[in-house]
């Protein structure tokens, strides 16, 4: 491979790698009875739609179906990517979950 080859993989592997990350987030949302749109929202308040995570809500299972996700997983997830502004928003709700 030549070194644009290997970069094109490189951002081909980070681009799935990414879907993924963001399919555990609007999984989780679904676990738990959450807009992930909004916590998404929330989070990043400054952008606009985020298509990728509309096309993972897409591919989410009603909850029943699902394996648990469990937080720390997802927050592990979040922060591996330096999503730490929806870390943030997750653990709030994770926070409010708890108090009750």
């Amino acid at each position: 491979m030549n070194k644009k080859e290997i970069e094109d993989q490189i951002i081909k592997n980070y681009q799935r790698d990414e879907g993924m990350m963001i399919l555990v987030f609007a999984q989780w949302c679904v676990n738990h009875e959450l807009d992930a749109l909004e916590l998404y929202h929330r989070a990043y308040p400054q952008q606009g739609a985020n298509t990728l995570l509309r096309q993972m809500m897409e591919v989410t299972v009603p909850k029943e179906e699902s394996e648990e996700i469990p937080d720390a997983t997802l927050l592990g997830v979040l922060s591996l990517f330096g999503n730490d502004d929806l870390a943030f928003v997750v653990n709030e709700e994770i926070e409010k979950r708890r108090k009750k």
